[in-house]
């Protein structure tokens, strides 16, 4: 079986997939990079995630930024001035990042922003891509990564379903392993416009693809609760210190004790949900026997009397007769003696 085959048949498996969206928070330094890998695994995330692009691919020189942080190297400046401060990463460092993933056992993704990236993530060896939200209308973009025949996990923030549908069907025209993620392109979002019953929505238009969700809200349940309505893949902003600067990730990001918090969350909204099936189970059987009622004389009813409902009631236990066929034995006569409280058999009636 191909990697990207043994990922895909986890991700298919309805556990959850938790990544850690680490994005550039390396700030260019592979150091800072293994710590986050480090840090993140012993949290118990799924995989880590970060970001490949060159500032001059990604936006023009005067392209006005969509986010406020006062943190900014540039205050005045556009998103060229932002990204450029960060895209110091090539193919070298994805694959230096690559194998330190690999050392610590947890699963390696990146966003490529262009062909470059695309191209050079397939040689490092990547067994799924992260399509970012802005690129969902990248139709160039999502064919190349496509085209590699990789899983692929799409955002869909601040789309319509019918750019997302375009988007999926580009997608298929390179791989049938397809991630819809649930997504709203605010940085923080609030609580009240997450609106993760948009999930459902998603399932609709797309039951071939697997349900997930990028989270830019500010709380650790957000993902549990998408999880009880069918996401299974989860992503969320990452770092080690949210207080680093450089980047305005850091301090909307989750930390290793949030991430722990977080998967914990997940782990038990789905301890909660359980099995689908409605049926008694066996920490149940106790109850079922004992809680339950049987059909019962209220009083001493001689052999060849009539059983009537002044004669017989239901009580607990249930481990005689069910009060389901009472209106079967009403009218119908003792076979036997029957003491008072006494729990009936089909023995005791003619």
């Amino acid at each position: 079986m191909s990697p990207v085959d043994k990922l895909w048949n986890t991700i298919t498996s309805g556990s959850p997939f938790f990544i850690a969206e680490a994005g550039v928070n390396h700030l260019g330094s592979l150091e800072l990079g293994e710590l986050l890998i480090k840090e993140a695994a012993k949290a118990g995330a799924h995989a880590i995630k970060f970001q490949s692009y060159k500032a001059k691919n990604l936006c023009t020189k005067n392209a006005p930024r969509f986010w406020d942080w006062d943190g900014e190297i540039e205050k005045e400046g556009s998103q060229f001035d932002s990204y450029s401060h960060l895209d110091s990463f090539g193919e070298k460092e994805h694959l230096e990042l690559k194998r330190i993933c690999d050392s610590y056992k947890i699963e390696f993704m990146s966003t490529p922003f262009d062909d470059e990236a695309t191209d050079y993530l397939d040689r490092v060896g990547i067994n799924a891509y992260k399509i970012a939200s802005c690129d969902l209308t990248n139709h160039p973009l999502l064919r190349n990564v496509a085209s590699k025949g990789k899983i692929v996990m799409l955002s869909t923030g601040a789309g319509s379903i019918n750019e997302i549908r375009s988007a999926v069907n580009v997608l298929k025209e390179g791989t049938d392993k397809i991630v819809v993620m649930h997504c709203n392109l605010k940085y923080p979002t609030d609580d009240h416009e997450i609106n993760l019953r948009m999930i459902d929505h998603l399932r609709e238009e797309f039951p071939d693809c697997v349900m997930g969700l990028s989270d830019h809200t500010m709380n650790l349940w957000t993902p549990a609760f998408a999880y009880a309505l069918g996401a299974t893949v989860f992503e969320k902003h990452y770092t080690i210190d949210k207080t680093l600067g450089k980047s305005a990730d850091h301090w909307l990001s989750v930390d290793p004790e949030e991430v722990r918090q977080i998967i914990k969350n997940i782990d038990l909204a789905s301890t909660l949900l359980g099995s689908r099936e409605k049926k008694c189970t066996l920490s149940e059987e106790r109850a079922r026997l004992y809680a339950r009622r049987s059909i019962v004389a209220t009083s001493k009813i001689r052999a060849g009397e009539m059983l009537t409902d002044r004669n017989l009631s239901c009580k607990r236990p249930g481990t005689g007769l069910s009060p389901t066929i009472l209106h079967k034995i009403l009218g119908r006569f003792a076979s036997r003696d029957i003491s008072d409280d006494q729990i009936l058999t089909m023995e005791d009636i003619e």
